[in-house]
């Protein structure tokens, strides 16, 4: 397909590269209908071309299919500029986010003292993960840097049957585990769970939770099933011990663990820490994590 000035309308793999050589008008042509209304090819063409300036090259970091719609971020070759797209089945863009990207080396380098295991049984997948803000949203928030959203999926979907029902998601009502030894200092287990892709709790966060002191280190297990949470303040849990069933509560649009560690008890008035997990895993957005009892 052919844009106004001649120049090819790009693939979703092709999309750096296509910005890169300055195909602004092959990217644009990519554009949804909704997306356009945004953005008019003119300003598109000036932020591309200011964004790219000092790049050399964009590498591709992560691509997740799910539920027919597909994102791609890439980051440049200093680490400094990063480009994250949202694709429909077609190949349209629907969403296009050029940015600046912060780092943090120092708390990116200092693993927890804990050794973690996947708080879960089975494979689930990472929705949000890794140590850049396109890769992993928490990033830009000290007080969730390292976090993890979770989900499980067969065959690129979350959900099979209608969306709008809870049950119909994989990881709804599946067990959660404790990801290693410690005592339970909080429980939360009151708050309904949400209709996906209806309205989130965003007063409540968390939702149901139950956070575990492993000595210093605190980890937090968000978003569980109203009423599941098998453990009382003050139990001593070991690794692998259920610990509730996964829900939809809090601010949550879709049934997914929210998991992190932090050096203190207060989810938003503590520091989020980089998790050292159990066998040298490094799980990234994308990416299939197993867990095993």
């Amino acid at each position: 397909m052919n844009s106004q000035n001649g120049q090819y309308a790009v693939q979703p793999e092709d999309l750096a590269e296509a910005l890169l050589s300055g195909n602004y008008s092959g990217i644009y042509e990519r554009f949804s209908p909704d997306f356009k209304q945004y953005i008019s090819e003119a300003d598109f063409t000036e932020m591309g071309s200011a964004f790219i300036q000092e790049v050399t090259s964009f590498t591709p970091s992560t691509v997740v299919k799910l539920n027919g719609s597909e994102q791609r971020v890439w980051i440049s070759d200093t680490g400094a500029k990063g480009i994250l797209a949202f694709f429909d089945e077609t190949g349209m863009i629907l969403g296009l986010s050029i940015t600046n990207l912060d780092s943090y080396p120092v708390t990116d380098q200092a693993l927890t003292e804990t050794v973690v295991s996947p708080p879960f049984e089975g494979d689930w997948f990472v929705f949000w993960g890794g140590s850049n803000m396109l890769d992993n949203y928490h990033y830009e928030y000290e007080s969730q840097r390292y976090a993890y959203d979770f989900v499980q999926e067969v065959n690129g979907y979350s959900y099979q049957g209608d969306p709008a029902d809870n049950e119909s998601y994989y990881a709804f009502g599946k067990d959660i585990t404790a990801p290693a030894d410690g005592t339970v200092i909080r429980v939360i287990q009151d708050i309904p769970d949400n209709t996906p892709v209806g309205v989130m709790n965003e007063k409540e966060a968390a939702g149901n939770v139950v956070v575990i002191d492993h000595g210093g280190e605190y980890s937090f297990l968000a978003h569980l099933k109203q009423g599941s949470v098998t453990v009382q303040e003050g139990d001593n849990v070991i690794s692998g011990q259920v610990i509730g069933k996964l829900g939809n509560s809090g601010n949550s649009s879709e049934p997914h663990l929210h998991f992190q560690m932090s050096d203190g008890s207060d989810l938003f008035g503590s520091r989020s820490l980089n998790i050292r997990w159990k066998d040298h895993l490094r799980p990234l957005k994308g990416q299939t994590v197993t867990g095993r009892l």
